[in-house]
């Protein structure tokens, strides 16, 4: 047998992806499927994949992936290559998203496939938080402030997600749908914590912490939102001193957030608090 030149041969290698389960209609909208990731129709791993309740159903997201290798002869028992690993891709028609866990391994291997990171969650584990700077002084938030706090969360978030793809009607009833699930009870909705930072008696920015979130083991800072005036004056620091110091009073021993990729400040801001990264939140285009 010879090949193009002497000593060399070609092989032919085909990569297809096996149902390996039934589809699954979840309450949130998505529907999601495992699959088997088969060369040459020899298994060599697995994914999920599902659609995307947050992007709508032209996104897609891979919510599971690991491989296996061969041991011992070709026709031999397989042990994991690596664990399998959990990770999100989300995008719309012309783009696609996927978070991967925070090992060069799988980051290098998504950036060499196109995937640029679109954000990132950080974390650290809690230890008595120091107090806040002379003058600064935080407060819960009042039902007369909560209605204008949410429409701004709400102006952003729209602006984000529509600035990503997701058709605008989607990002409003998106929206609108988790403002229901989150506030129930509205400011007062228990394990959601909304805080006023003032200083020198003039209100300069606000915290949302959520004390109870599925997949956290500890709190979670969903915004963090200081006055545009006030910015770079310190007050970011002090609103997650008061996260830091509300997550350890509810019993909770550790504080996650997620930061857009091009938020140098916020990534700096969060390192020198002693946050690492856990996870990416990689994206490319697909169509």
């Amino acid at each position: 047998m010879t090949g193009p030149r002497a000593g060399e041969y070609k092989v032919l290698v085909t990569t297809t992806l096996r149902p390996a389960g039934p589809e699954v209609r979840h309450d949130d909208g998505r529907r999601s499927r495992p699959y088997d990731i088969c060369v040459n129709s020899r298994r060599v791993g697995g994914i999920q994949l599902a659609t995307d309740a947050r992007f709508g159903p032209t996104a897609g997201r891979i919510e599971a992936l690991g491989s296996t290798r061969p041991t011992g002869t070709a026709a031999g028992p397989r042990s994991p290559r690596w664990p399998p690993r959990k990770c999100c891709a989300a995008g719309g028609a012309g783009r696609s998203n996927s978070p991967c866990p925070r090992t060069p391994r799988p980051r290098c291997a998504s950036a060499a496939l196109g995937y640029t990171e679109r954000s990132r969650t950080m974390a650290r584990a809690l230890t008595r938080p120091g107090g806040l700077p002379d003058g600064s002084v935080d407060r819960p938030m009042s039902e007369t402030e909560y209605p204008a706090w949410w429409d701004a969360v709400v102006a952003e978030r729209i602006r984000s997600e529509t600035a990503q793809g997701v058709p605008l009607a989607h990002a409003e009833r998106t929206t609108a749908a988790e403002h229901d699930a989150l506030f129930p009870e509205g400011v007062a909705t228990p394990g959601q914590v909304l805080r006023v930072l003032a200083h020198e008696g003039r209100d300069v920015g606000t915290l949302w912490l959520v004390l109870r979130l599925p997949g956290q083991p500890g709190g979670y800072v969903r915004d963090v939102r200081v006055a545009p005036e006030h910015r770079g004056e310190g007050h970011g620091r002090s609103l997650m001193l008061v996260a830091e110091r509300e997550t350890l009073s509810a019993g909770r021993g550790s504080l996650a957030l997620n930061v857009a990729a091009d938020n140098v400040p916020a990534l700096g801001l969060y390192r020198s608090l002693g946050y690492r990264t856990t996870a990416y939140r990689m994206w490319k285009p697909i169509l």
